[in-house]
């Protein structure tokens, strides 16, 4: 691997997260909220779309929360050159089948991490500070997905940094977790009308956190706090019990009363 200073390394991630950012949060926002998205959301599930302003300030959070991420992978990047970080490059050195084991493992591990985190964000003494931004967005669309405040972006990278140095992690591996993450966060972040509704009743979709399990937890701020999964929820609870009742016809109804 060419050696680079972290400067560069810090500038290049900065254009490559904020232009995965750009290229997913955009393509998913201008197709789901289309007119060509028309003909399969549902009418009656909809929620109030946000002002061009709140979108400008998921957007400015966004690109700051990218400068953090790329100084953290700069840092990541840089420390691996040291020897420092568990990053591996021969698949062989651990075998393939650790590629699936290792990814399962970080995002569970990462779910978790974010779970008691989130929560903690949400204590009054916390939350102006760390996560006011975000709920910005009351009504949230695939640009909100990034839009931490710097505060909390710093929290979450920690986790990443520090799970590539307890973890021996491929790079593919690597990879493959921020691409999940960043896919998961745009559709979480598309509201409760814009994917079937039938999600959330399956016996697999109860386990996974979609976007109307998210839009609840951004109306009501005291419910749903994971990221990939409502494992933490269901056991802790801060499950909504009428989350299910919510996804039917009287959805609309309730969100308006909360």
């Amino acid at each position: 691997m060419r050696e680079h200073s972290f400067g560069f390394y810090s500038i290049a991630f900065l254009g490559i997260i904020l232009g995965r950012y750009f290229l997913v949060a955009g393509a998913t926002y201008w197709f789901f909220y289309s007119s060509m998205s028309q003909s399969f959301i549902n009418p009656r599930m909809l929620h109030q779309a946000p002002s061009w302003t709140t979108i400008r300030h998921d957007i400015k959070l966004s690109t700051l929360s990218a400068l953090i991420f790329a100084l953290a992978a700069a840092f990541v990047l840089c420390a691996y050159r040291e020897g420092i970080m568990r990053l591996y490059i021969d698949p062989n050195d651990y075998g393939l089948w650790y590629l699936g084991i290792s990814y399962g493992a970080v995002l569970v591990l990462q779910d978790t991490y974010f779970y008691f985190t989130h929560r903690l964000f949400h204590h009054p003494r916390l939350f102006g500070c760390l996560h006011r931004g975000h709920h910005r967005s009351r009504y949230p669309t695939p640009w909100t997905s990034f839009a931490f405040d710097p505060l909390e972006a710093v929290v979450q990278a920690i986790f990443l940094v520090g799970i590539v140095c307890v973890l021996p992690l491929h790079f593919i591996t690597v990879i493959a977790v921020l691409t999940t993450m960043t896919v998961w966060a745009v559709l979480n972040h598309l509201g409760p009308d814009r994917l079937p509704a039938i999600f959330p009743h399956h016996w697999l979709g109860s386990w996974l956190i979609g976007p109307a399990h998210h839009s609840i937890h951004h109306l009501k701020y005291t419910v749903h706090y994971g990221l990939y999964f409502t494992f933490w929820d269901r056991l802790l609870g801060t499950q909504d019990p009428t989350y299910k009742r919510l996804l039917g016809d009287r959805l609309a109804d309730n969100i308006d009363r909360v």
